[in-house]
């Protein structure tokens, strides 16, 4: 999803993901259905805290200075890499949309799956786990 205007407010959470998105899925999915969320402004404010509560959706408790275990946060990083190699800087939110478009198609599915496969590595290293737990 793509905000063409302002930052995300906990508001624009709740009423642009949360409610359209994160609520039809969690039904699809039905019990057992939990939320996996860092601890950014927007997803821990009130108004965010109560919806979900009052929509029976559980969300994942996230510790402070956690490490990055979820897979998402390494495809933005091959993403933002690889849209920093192309000789021209989008200049615009469109611009911008349509180049994350792009690479995202590019990013092979076997570069996915070895970053899903590599999670259990980074959850159960000692150092990792005594740094940020």
């Amino acid at each position: 999803m793509c905000f063409a205007r302002g930052s995300l407010t906990a508001i624009r959470y709740r009423d642009e993901i949360l409610r359209p998105l994160v609520r039809p899925y969690a039904g699809a999915v039905g019990p057992g259905f939990l939320l996996m969320q860092d601890n950014a402004r927007p997803h821990v404010a009130g108004v965010c805290q109560q919806f979900l509560q009052d929509e029976g959706i559980d969300a994942m408790d996230w510790p402070a200075r956690s490490p990055d275990l979820n897979p998402i946060e390494h495809i933005w990083d091959i993403m933002s890499r690889s849209i920093h190699q192309h000789h021209v800087a989008p200049q615009t939110v469109q611009e911008l949309a349509d180049a994350l478009v792009q690479v995202w198609e590019e990013i092979p599915q076997e570069a996915i799956c070895h970053l899903i496969r590599s999670m259990p590595r980074h959850l159960y290293n000692p150092f990792i786990m005594g740094k940020a737990w």
